[in-house]
């Protein structure tokens, strides 16, 4: 096997290796019912297949301007992982505390059946495609792998083109979880999907709470330095 394969291999399976850990789409889908509440069937798999779009361009823009955006504004990683370590706990800790899902799911029924191409594209991204999906984590380990691309120009295009690719079979994945939750819905009833979804709830606080934490010790680490 030549060289050049084994890049192309390796940097197609580190990212999906990478991100899906941190995505979690599958714990993530029954916060994405809860949310959307009693959906047309149609309508949630265009709403899903929005979502995988949107979550493409995400990680594609991490992956390869992400460090660089970082370095004009002058922002570092540790302080990505602190604000976006906090949007996504308080994501968690209103989905924990939220008793008012019947309300939710009526208000969703009266409009999202009847969203326009427009308005299922502006709905779509906040809050389900960030940072619901692709949260701050998500994006510092996408940055966190551009910054390890080759800087020779056949390489940096073969290693490019290989983690585009590990992207897009991440971003399928997370279609898929999206469009067949409603089968784990019936699958695991009423009862197992509340179960289910308060559980990602608290799990989605905890990684916002680790995803902070992280980035709050790196801060510290940097001041002892100085």
């Amino acid at each position: 096997m030549s060289i050049e394969l084994i890049a192309f291999s390796k940097a197609l399976i580190v990212v999906p290796i990478t991100l899906l850990p941190i995505l979690n789409p599958i714990a993530i889908a029954p916060i994405f019912l809860s949310m959307t509440g009693p959906l047309e069937q149609a309508v949630a798999t265009r709403l899903a297949k929005r979502i995988a779009i949107n979550c493409f361009f995400l990680l594609m823009g991490a992956l390869f301007i992400g460090s660089h955006v970082l370095d004009f504004f002058g922002i570092s990683l540790p302080i990505v992982r602190v604000a976006g370590g906090i949007v996504v706990a308080m994501a968690g800790w209103r989905l924990l505390n939220d008793n008012g899902q019947d309300k939710l799911h009526s208000s969703v029924e009266a409009s999202a059946n009847t969203w326009s191409k427009v308005e299922l594209r502006q709905h779509s991204f906040y809050p389900f495609s960030f940072p619901l999906t692709v949260g701050p984590g998500t994006i510092a380990a996408s940055i966190t792998i551009g910054t390890e691309l080759p800087t020779k120009p056949i390489d940096w295009l073969l290693t490019g083109f290989a983690s585009a690719l590990g992207v897009l079979l991440t971003t399928v994945s997370i279609y898929l979880c999206y469009r067949y939750a409603r089968n784990l819905e019936r699958f695991l009833g009423t009862v197992g999907a509340t179960v289910l979804m308060r559980l990602s709830a608290f799990i989605l606080l905890c990684i916002g709470i680790e995803i902070g934490w992280t980035g709050l010790s790196a801060l510290i680490e940097e001041l002892k330095l100085h």
